[in-house]
Order: structure tokens, then C-alpha cells, then sequence
């Protein structure tokens, strides 16, 4: 990997990896909807003009349908199911939950017609990461705040089926133009529900909210966009895939040090097994390359966009 590869890797992870601490200060104060509603305006005012530019949005808007569904699954459904999780749970829980994407990816890319060779390799992946996921809800909460798991597996979902879409079926539109339309269009999604839910903040927000609701847009949100773009030209999105592995540690680090939240023993051990369960699960099948007709990349593959 080149140096500007080393360092665009470094910052995403780093980016990526901390929107769960941000998640948990913002809705302290505001409700989960609203804070979905101020990301997506901040991010989208900030890269329409650049994707304009670049002229990135007309071909995106042409395929209507799908750039739909993929705001609705990447951005309209997860966001706020993690907006509504953290009120609960510990950000590093959720980071840690949500490593378990690839596993996810696996299942979404079977059903969108992906017939990849199923290898012991990817059976033991599937076991082992599963696991993990019990240590943390089943060790880790004791069981607890099922409700909220139940809100994470939304979003695991959501990030899993989001880039099967791209992949499927707007693989060859530029990925500028797909966030930014993306983002227009989750923040019209949620401009009417947040007036008929009444989740318009009653007074100012303190200062460490409106700081986090500024770094998840701009930062974790339209940097980061912007960032994964130039990482993927740099590296390809199969290495990319590695910034799975970085995301939890660092939203595990950050949440004990800023926010004081406990790191057990369970935590390591799902951790762990967690991301051996994704490292196994997206090795490359060497068989499975040989062959022209399974040469297409898997959803397992696709880079995740940020939280």
C-alpha cells in the first residue's frame, strides 16, 4: 500500500469509527429522527454542489428506483435505528455489533442471485462470527436491551442490502453523485416526519451536541464520503474492506475514554470473534475466481458508507 494509501486508510478508519461516541452525546438532547434530518441536510448541502460540479447527478437521478431504495436501506432505515439504539446502549456495543456486517453481506449477496461457492472457510466465518455477537449481547448486556439489538440488526441489515444495491444495479454510476442524491433524498424522507413527530428541538442544544451533530455531518458523513472515494481509487474496494476491522477498535477506545463506558472481558472476546468471523468469511475462494462467471465481485466486498 502507498503512503497516501497508508494515510487515507488511517483517517477513514479513524472517521468511521467514531460516530457512535458523537450518536450517544447527540441524543442526549435530541430525538433520534432529528438528528437524522440535521446529518443529511449539513452532509447533502455540502456535497450537491461538488457532485453538481462534477456533473455526478444527473446519470444517478436517471435511475431513480434504485437510488431510492438504496437511501431508504443506507441511510433513511439504519441511521435512525442507531440514533435510537445508542439512547440505550453503549456506543462501543454498537460498533461492536455492527462488524458483523460481511456475515450479513454473505446471506443478501445468496439472495440477490450471487450463487458464490460456500467453502468450510465461510461456514466456520458464519460460526465464529456469530458467536461473537452472542458474547456481546448475550455476556456482555446480560441479555438486556434486546430492543435495541433488535434496532442494530436493522441497520447491520441496511448496511449489508445498501452496497448489494450499488453493486447490482448502479455499479457504473459515479459514487459521488449517489451519495449526494442519497442524502437529498433521506433528508425530504425525514423533513415531513420530523413536523408531524414534533422532534424539532424545544431549546438550544449544548454545545457538545451541536459540536456532535457538526462532526457526524461533515466529517463522518461528507469527508468521510469523499475520503472512501479517493481510498477506493487508491487501494481498490476488496482491500478496503480491512477498514471493518478498524471501526470497532476505535469506537470501543473511544467510548471508554471519553465516555467512560466499560470494556469487559466479554467485549474482547466478541470483539475478536467477531472480526475473525469476517476475516473468514471474506478470504477470496481462489476456486471460485477461477471461473468467468462467478468473477463478479461480491456485496461482501462493497465498501460500506459511513455511519
Amino acid at each position: 500500500m502507498t503512503r497516501r494509501g497508508l494515510i487515507l486508510f488511517a483517517a477513514l478508519g479513524l472517521i468511521w469509527g467514531i460516530p457512535y461516541l458523537f450518536i450517544k452525546i447527540a441524543v442526549a438532547e435530541l430525538t433520534p429522527e432529528f438528528l437524522v434530518l440535521a446529518r443529511c441536510v449539513i452532509a447533502a448541502a455540502l456535497l450537491l454542489p461538488i457532485a453538481a460540479r462534477q456533473r455526478a447527478l444527473a446519470p444517478v437521478l436517471r435511475r431513480w428506483k434504485p437510488l431510492l431504495a438504496f437511501a431508504v436501506v443506507e441511510i433513511v432505515l439504519p441511521w435512525y435505528a442507531l440514533n435510537a439504539a445508542e439512547v440505550s446502549l453503549p456506543s462501543s456495543t454498537t460498533g461492536l455489533l455492527l462488524a458483523s456486517i460481511p456475515l450479513v453481506a454473505i446471506g443478501v449477496a445468496f439472495l440477490m442471485g450471487r450463487r458464490h461457492r460456500v467453502t468450510a472457510l465461510t461456514v466456520l466465518g458464519l460460526i465464529t462470527g456469530t458467536a461473537g455477537v452472542v458474547a456481546v449481547v448475550g455476556l456482555d448486556l446480560g441479555g438486556g436491551d434486546l430492543g435495541a439489538v433488535a434496532l442494530i440488526g436493522v441497520a447491520v441489515v441496511g448496511y449489508a442490502v445498501g452496497p448489494a444495491i450499488l453493486a447490482k444495479w448502479m455499479h457504473d454510476l459515479p459514487g459521488l453523485g449517489v451519495m449526494a442524491a442519497a442524502l437529498t433524498i433521506a433528508g425530504l424522507i425525514y423533513l415531513p416526519i420530523v413536523a408531524i413527530t414534533g422532534g424539532w428541538p424545544i431549546a438550544v442544544p449544548s454545545a457538545p451536541v451541536i459540536t456532535s451533530v457538526l462532526v457526524l455531518a461533515v466529517l463522518c458523513s461528507a469527508v468521510a464520503f469523499l475520503l472512501m472515494f479517493a481510498l477506493i481509487a487508491e487501494i481498490g474496494p476488496v482491500r478496503m474492506t480491512a477498514i471493518t476491522y478498524v471501526n470497532p477498535a476505535v469506537a470501543v477506545v473511544a467510548g471508554a475514554l471519553v465516555l467512560g463506558e466499560a470494556v469487559t472481558v466479554y467485549t474482547g472476546l466478541g470483539f475478536a470473534l467477531i472480526l475473525i468471523g469476517c476475516w473468514l468469511v471474506t478470504l477470496p475462494d481462489k476456486r471460485a475466481a477461477e471461473s468467468p462467471a462467478e468473477a463478479e465481485p461480491s456485496t461482501a466486498t462493497q465498501p460500506t458508507p459511513a455511519v
